[in-house]
């Protein structure tokens, strides 16, 4: 898991939703890809669609089937092209204001913090566990890496789950 790349992953969300962009593109990988996924799921992003150097159609990244859809083949992944692979990202807004806000890295690629349930329910809390600050905003999330994927801090805490703490999110 590199965690340089995501913290790229991170700045370059901060300036595509800074930028008013409606989608972007960031590299493939399976830990951008679950993040994404768990940043879907928690309504910060509509979208997340797996393509190559080139944008798939619009209807796609919103979700909007369509009469002539015709289904799309992705060229196989090869040794060849796998660096070309890209997730487009839908960003969400809400009168004029970027639902994604700020993203920002907790643990850094020389200094991973990790936190077990007690300290979780703390920050939960909003209180201060370590090094790592409490969740006070009404819409903060803490993204924790844990053996069952990247969940969200709240989810952890109702499985009493630890793990690794990758990013917070405004």
């Amino acid at each position: 898991m590199s965690l340089v790349n995501l913290a790229h992953v991170c700045s370059h969300l901060n300036n595509a939703t800074k930028a008013r962009l409606g989608f972007t593109s960031i590299p493939n990988s399976n830990l951008h890809l679950k993040l994404c996924l768990a940043l879907q799921n928690d309504g910060f992003i509509s979208s997340v669609v797996r393509g190559g150097l080139e944008p798939p159609p619009m209807h796609n990244l919103l979700g909007i089937p369509t009469a002539y859809d015709e289904v799309q083949e992705m060229e196989p992944l090869t040794q060849s092209n796998v660096a070309t692979r890209r997730l487009w990202l839908g960003l969400k807004y809400w009168r004029s204001q970027p639902v994604l806000s700020k993203i920002s890295m907790v643990s850094k690629p020389t200094r991973r913090l990790t936190i077990d349930v007690s300290g979780l329910r703390e920050v939960v809390r909003g209180q201060k566990s370590g090094y790592i600050e409490g969740l006070r905003s009404p819409g903060e999330s803490l993204y924790l890496s844990t053996d069952k994927g990247i969940k969200e801090a709240r989810e952890c805490v109702e499985k009493k789950l630890g793990g690794l703490v990758l990013c917070r999110v405004l």
